[in-house]
């Protein structure tokens, strides 16, 4: 009797299972909400969602992945193996197997594998470096037919506020989006040489390790930056990124391309940017530094200084007598030619100013 009211309890057990996974598992089930009623149709992207996705579209394949290697030998076979040492991002410059990224990226590498959109894989070679700027170009033999180059734009009309966009590798996930503004301009921050690079620009787009190297665009789709560098006490985001202007890039690649090292001449002066100088209402190049020993320093330009009040006197801006600014050795013009009158704009008392290149008429 005790035998058959147990086997009559388990059948009623089995089969109040079997019901309840059978309408788990039937179409449709676990859709509706606690009030009863099934989730709402998706809606179409509102205007600026739409944006973002289309902008996404067009500028992903122009970035790549990086993966930086190192050659190890085997210790009893003396056969020697490539081991992935770190990985990044770049973009693809041109149709010709150019891809730009960080200098740190590929630093201390032996080798280094690019991986376009379509998840091919390429190995690289190194074509230059400028560690001063912290920009490397890197070739790869791929059909330009897999190659599409990311347009590019301009840093001199950023404002701070404006929208922007970084594609990278975060963590080794690739081509992932992230979304910001323009935090901050004229930024500084320290190269691999030790050489500072200025005018960067800082943003509060979600820049992580895997994201150097990596496009920072602006809302149509254009490079206006190379995501390079993040402050953070954990070394992951915290919410202030920085990356190199692309009008840096834009003379540096040509000459890493070309020669393999940057061979710009210099006057010997840090210029001001256009909008620094615009704000001041001056025009011409604003001098904001002048090297020792270099050819502005030679003849006769000054820096910009500012008076005790810390303020900058652009706005009583008057040039000395062409006799005192015009530096001459031999009866000959110096190192500044070409058709630009040399002068130093003075403050009141006679103090040092701000150091302006006036171009001819």
């Amino acid at each position: 009797m005790l035998r058959a009211r147990a086997g009559a309890i388990l059948l009623l057990l089995v089969g109040f299972m079997g019901g309840v996974g059978w309408s788990l598992l039937r179409p449709g089930a676990g859709v509706a909400t606690r009030s009863g009623q099934r989730p709402a149709a998706a809606g179409a992207l509102n205007e600026l969602e739409q944006a973002t996705v289309e902008l996404f579209h067009r500028a992903a394949p122009s970035v790549v992945f990086i993966t930086s290697l190192s050659l190890r030998r085997d210790a009893f076979r003396f056969d020697v193996t490539q081991i992935p040492r770190g990985n990044g991002s770049g973009f693809v410059w041109d149709t010709q197997g150019h891809v730009v990224t960080n200098f740190h990226v590929i630093q201390g590498a032996d080798a280094a594998r690019v991986t376009l959109s379509d998840q091919s894989t390429w190995d690289a070679k190194l074509v230059g470096a400028a560690p001063e700027k912290d920009l490397a170009v890197l070739r790869i033999e791929a059909p330009a037919e897999r190659l599409q180059a990311i347009p590019i734009g301009t840093a001199n009309e950023l404002q701070v506020g404006q929208d922007v966009f970084a594609i990278g590798n975060p963590f080794g996930l690739d081509h992932t989006l992230t979304t910001g503004v323009v935090s901050a301009l004229g930024r500084e921050i320290a190269s691999a040489a030790g050489v500072p690079i200025r005018d960067v620009i800082q943003t509060d787009a979600a820049i992580n390790p895997g994201n150097s190297g990596g496009p920072l665009l602006d809302s149509s789709g254009r490079l206006i930056g190379v995501n390079t560098a993040i402050v953070s006490p954990s070394g992951a985001y915290a919410g202030i990124g920085f990356a190199i202007p692309v009008d840096t890039v834009q003379w540096v690649v040509p000459d890493l391309i070309q020669h393999g090292r940057v061979m710009r001449p210099t006057l010997g002066v840090r210029l001001a940017t256009d909008q620094v100088a615009r704000q001041l209402g001056v025009r011409g190049a604003l001098i904001l530094e002048v090297a020792d020993g270099g050819g502005a320093a030679r003849a006769g330009l000054q820096p910009t200084r500012r008076d005790h009040g810390a303020r900058c006197p652009a706005g009583r801006l008057r040039r000395r007598p062409a006799a005192a600014t015009r530096a001459t050795r031999g009866g000959r013009d110096g190192a500044l030619d070409g058709g630009a009158r040399r002068a130093v704009a003075r403050g009141r008392g006679g103090a040092a100013g701000v150091g302006v290149i006036i171009p001819s008429p």
